[in-house]
């Protein structure tokens, strides 16, 4: 695969369906990262994308965006490319190592799964070495919007 990843939605569906890519991409790989890092201000789709993301790994899933729980797991069937669980969170409200060690943040980074995590300009110094970075903007005052995936590290 060939990375930066630029796709252009005009829908809510459109954006859940960049987030269904990715998941297969991320299934069908086993040397990608397992962590995808967030990116986008306010309302522009991150949650849209992450219900993408989940109903094709976890379809049973009922996504919701985690910012009052800081942390959402949805569990996937077998067979969805050895990933077992997505773990989706909010880092919205973090503010600085303490809080992420109080949600047991590093312990999600050890389990066998996918973290996909909102909000990551709270936590530049948390992302692991490696990882997939979504950044999603608006495109203009309607549902349009750029999304731009990369693969961060080594």
């Amino acid at each position: 695969m060939n990375f930066p990843i630029k796709e252009f939605t005009e829908s809510t569906d459109m954006t859940e369906a960049v987030g269904r890519s990715l998941a297969r991409l991320m299934s069908g790989d086993t040397s990608l990262p397992r962590f995808v890092a967030m990116y986008g201000d306010l309302g522009v789709g991150k949650t849209a994308f992450v219900r993408g993301f989940c109903s094709e790994l976890c379809p049973a899933s009922t996504v919701k965006s985690p910012t009052f729980a800081l942390v959402n797991e949805y569990k996937c069937p077998v067979g969805t490319g050895g990933i077992k669980r997505v773990y989706h969170f909010d880092m919205y409200r973090i503010a600085d190592e303490d809080d992420l060690y109080s949600i047991g943040f590093y312990d999600y980074l050890r389990a066998d799964a996918v973290c996909i995590a909102e909000w990551c300009e709270m936590i530049p110094y948390a992302l692991p070495d490696s990882y997939i970075k979504v950044e999603i903007e608006k495109a203009d005052l309607g549902n349009k919007r750029n999304i731009v995936i990369s693969y961060i590290g080594a």
